[in-house]
């Protein structure tokens, strides 16, 4: 079943209820936060797809849960750590949220649950929580699997031969002049 609900302002408990579906596809360039934590953003970049899915589960002798299935969708272009050069990094989401009445409801059962367990919101962002879950979905140390090409090697290289001074040669130096050389020591 499709909802004609607004992403931005989604009444989850309804959309539960119906067990309704939202889904679309929204640019990248449209999601600030996501596009800050980018290499490279820009109309080319890959748009961003998802889904909703609200879903209600019954509960014996207490009020029904309420669930949401969330997909999402993209291609990103971050810097590989490795060899500093751009690299298409897909990222994809696909979690399942839970929504109780109450942050403080929320923060007991997401201690005690494997569940992801978030507080019902009167109306909820979609647009703002796909934007979160996609910056959470990527990589920490963005790498290649390979590395296309080896690390640029400076033109010039310094051809200094000489030995860097060892931080402790004057202390040595002091310390071979002993007491009787004139050096003041007593």
């Amino acid at each position: 079943m499709k909802d004609r609900q607004d992403p931005r302002a989604v009444d989850l408990s309804a959309l539960c209820r119906q067990g309704a579906t939202l889904q679309g596809e929204w640019p990248q360039a449209g999601m600030p936060r996501l596009v800050a934590s980018v290499a490279a953003s820009g109309p080319d970049a890959a748009p961003v797809a998802w889904s909703a899915v609200g879903e209600s589960r019954a509960v014996a002798g207490g009020e029904a849960q309420t669930w949401l299935h969330l997909r999402a969708a993209t291609t990103v272009t971050l810097q590989c750590q490795r060899c500093l050069q751009p690299m298409a990094e897909p990222l994809q989401v696909d979690r399942r949220l839970r929504f109780v009445r109450g942050e403080a409801e929320a923060a007991r059962l997401d201690e005690a649950s494997e569940d992801d367990v978030l507080e019902l919101p009167p109306r909820l962002d979609l647009h703002e929580l796909v934007e979160d879950e996609l910056i959470l979905a990527m990589p920490l140390v963005p790498r290649h699997a390979a590395c296309p090409a080896p690390l640029p090697v400076p033109a010039e290289m310094p051809e200094d031969d000489a030995p860097a001074p060892h931080p402790f040669a004057a202390l040595a130096a002091l310390r071979r002049r002993g007491p009787g050389d004139g050096s003041g020591g007593a």
